[in-house]
């Protein structure tokens, strides 16, 4: 039995990446009572720590354009709210095609995105170079300019932050205490058991990030997620590059770039991704496990070569990899589990939790402890899918997604003019 591990709490979050941690901070400052945050390795050491670390203003639909601003919003006022620093640059970001199609794409993003309050449009080539100096604008056909984009230097700091402020608010945080099993009686969760004792609770959220399937099946469910994996590296510093340029996303290339240490970090939406669920993978699979491609980035930088020349011969400070949880639809999984009272979720990151981590960490705790949130996740609920998915399909599925991850999904849940 381990001392610090209660016997009792009135939420167990199983998982502490950025949304394990978020829904934490934010239960522990909505008075949840007794809030104990669980994981089976160190705290905030999986893919969390491993993300680009980039907040995205334009969205494909009216409600996570509007989480996507509540992001943005809390990490700034974070300090502020929680007396726990948030380091962030403002760096705005541009969003280009070098293809006449993918020009319209951008230009419907921001029409739509323009309608439901954000500040964005096009730039002329001047703009772009004055801008990103780091941008051969040649072949760039369309430019657009966001300048409420925020990025994170270093995505463990934000992390830290979410630590630090759980724990402030008397929170508990723990690492390596697996959750082994979801305790069910009655038709609602009792228990959580751990190899260390079992804690009672009647309210379990289960953000486990790629392990999000394996806790769920504790309690009997099968989520409809499938673990992705996702690269990028960073360059050693490179002359003229400061940190306030801003984030670009080459749209047609499926590629993003920012500053980074001094350098610039780049990562991409490959045509052939790789699905892992490390539930196959072993007992003692970790994010350190991984196996990583670099020849993936390097495709990416030679196929964006003429955007951002530095990129095809700088050498490289670090190569690192996580796993993205993709969904059949590319939206989140967030909410109350049908039919297992006193069990939620909070996953499918579809390649956008971390940034997305303040706004529905503050939702999900707002709900569980106000009986309803403020914002309508209702295209999120883990019920939405009918019947279970087998494993193929979901593969295929979620590869769509995570290869479709800059075309804009048709805008059904509730989008506004």
């Amino acid at each position: 039995m381990r001392s610090d591990l209660p016997t009792d709490a009135d939420v167990v979050v199983v998982g502490t990446g950025a949304f394990g941690l978020a829904v934490a901070v934010h239960l522990a400052r909505f008075g949840a009572g007794r809030v104990l945050a669980l994981d089976r390795f160190d705290v905030g050491s999986q893919t969390s720590p491993r993300a680009a670390g980039l907040f995205k203003s334009v969205q494909a639909d009216y409600l996570r354009t509007r989480l996507a601003a509540l992001a943005i919003e809390i990490v700034r006022g974070f300090e502020k709210d929680m007396g726990v620093p948030v380091p962030y640059v403002q760096s705005g970001s541009l969003m280009i095609a070098r293809t006449e199609r993918h020009a319209r794409v951008i230009e419907t993003e921001i029409a739509a995105a323009r309608r439901w309050g954000v500040t964005c449009d096009s730039i002329t080539t001047a703009e772009l170079v004055r801008l990103a100096p780091y941008v051969e604008p040649s072949t760039v056909q369309y430019a657009a300019y966001v300048p409420e984009d925020i990025y994170i230097e270093e995505p463990s700091a934000l992390l830290e932050a979410y630590r630090l402020a759980a724990e402030r608010l008397g929170a508990r945080v723990l690492g390596h205490v697996p959750a082994t099993n979801i305790v069910l009686g009655d038709g609602g969760v009792e228990a959580v058991e751990t190899p260390y004792g079992r804690v009672r609770t009647e309210t379990v959220i289960d953000a486990a990030g790629a392990w999000v399937r394996a806790v769920g099946r504790m309690a009997g469910i099968d989520l409809a997620v499938m673990p992705m994996r996702h690269q990028l590296a960073i360059t050693e510093a490179l002359p003229g590059t400061a940190a306030t340029h801003p984030i670009t996303r080459i749209v047609d290339a499926a590629v993003y770039v920012r500053p980074c240490r001094g350098g610039l970090m780049w990562g991409g939406f490959e045509s052939n991704p790789l699905a892992l669920e490390p539930t196959n993978h072993g007992e003692q699979f970790r994010i350190d496990n991984l196996p990583l491609d670099f020849s993936v980035l390097e495709g990416f930088a030679q196929a964006v070569r003429d955007v951002v020349p530095a990129l095809a011969d700088a050498p490289i400070q670090e190569h690192r990899g996580g796993l993205f949880t993709m969904t059949p639809d590319g939206r989140f999984v967030a909410g109350p589990v049908p039919n297992v009272r006193g069990l939620w979720v909070l996953s499918g990151c579809n390649g956008s939790g971390f940034s997305f981590s303040p706004a529905l960490g503050r939702l999900v705790a707002e709900w569980i402890v106000t009986g309803e949130p403020s914002y309508d996740l209702t295209p999120f609920a883990p019920s939405r899918w009918p019947t279970v998915w087998d494993e193929a399909t979901l593969v295929q599925a979620a590869i769509y997604q995570y290869t479709h991850y800059y075309e804009p999904l048709e805008a059904v849940d509730g989008e506004q003019s």
